[in-house]
């Protein structure tokens, strides 16, 4: 099981604060995946950094090991 955070419009878009999610191996796994569970995530996920056990990655194909935290952080804006 993973672990799903959503902050600020990702989690609006998600409809939830956090979730449980079984067994995506990849980033781009994740991605795909939490698209198809929640429509509204379609427009911001894109735009979203992801952040695995605290680190924050880009590549589709980094791993996301069972057990650990996904954030999902869309853009802040702000000076």
């Amino acid at each position: 099981m993973i672990t799903v955070r959503y902050f600020a419009g990702a989690r609006e878009a998600a409809g939830l604060p956090t979730e449980q999610v079984d067994g995506p191996t990849s980033v781009a796994a994740l991605r795909t995946a939490l698209a198809g569970a929640h429509p509204g995530l379609g427009d911001v996920l894109p735009r979203c950094a992801l952040l695995v056990a605290g680190a924050r990655t880009t590549d589709g194909a980094a791993p996301v090991p069972d057990g650990v935290t996904v954030d999902v952080l869309p853009p802040f804006a702000g000076g």
